[in-house]
């Protein structure tokens, strides 16, 4: 993070390009060209990725492994440093009916770099309540519907803006 100021303006609405193209439209492809070239992407439980081209390979890949997760807006803030943090629940649908989601909270921090681009990402998420939720999700699965992930469901985007919800499917 450097010295440089930008419009808050101009930061908040490429985070929201960011998050249309990735958490509500989960076109990794897109989402990844909102880096620069030299882009520090941090998983901090998944891994360390440097460079656009390392990110797309990844982020590819873990979207289909992972496919029937989605994620939920809850906030974000940014600064004029270009400083963007997101909070956000990583949701399964229930396969159980009438049950409520089954979630695990997640922060991303953005680093804005100007011309659309941001050139870091960290993502931190609890790491117990993602595996703990991940066998939540696998055994209601296999006692309700066993095919519920492979239908990609997105029934409940939460009650954030209009902007950061994408449409529901209900496979």
């Amino acid at each position: 993070m450097g010295d440089d100021v930008f419009p808050i303006e101009e930061v908040d609405a490429a985070f929201r390009r960011y998050w249309l193209a990735g958490a509500v439209g989960e076109d990794w492809e897109a989402f990844v060209d909102m880096f620069t070239d030299d882009v520090d992407y941090r998983e901090h439980f998944l891994g360390h990725m440097h460079g656009r081209e390392e990110v797309r390979a990844w982020i590819t890949k873990t979207m289909a492994d992972f496919s029937e997760i989605y994620t939920v807006y809850e906030w974000h803030m940014v600064e004029p440093s270009g400083r963007v943090v997101v909070y956000m629940q990583n949701r399964r649908d229930n396969p159980e009916p009438g049950a409520p989601p089954i979630d695990f909270p997640g922060i991303t921090v953005l680093q804005y770099a100007g011309g659309g681009r941001f050139s870091l990402e960290e993502d931190f998420w609890a790491v117990h309540a993602g595996m703990s939720t991940a066998k939540q999700y696998a055994e209601a699965s296999a006692r309700f519907d066993p095919g519920l992930a492979a239908r990609r469901t997105r029934r409940d985007w939460g009650d954030g803006p209009d902007w950061a919800r994408g449409p529901v499917v209900d496979g």
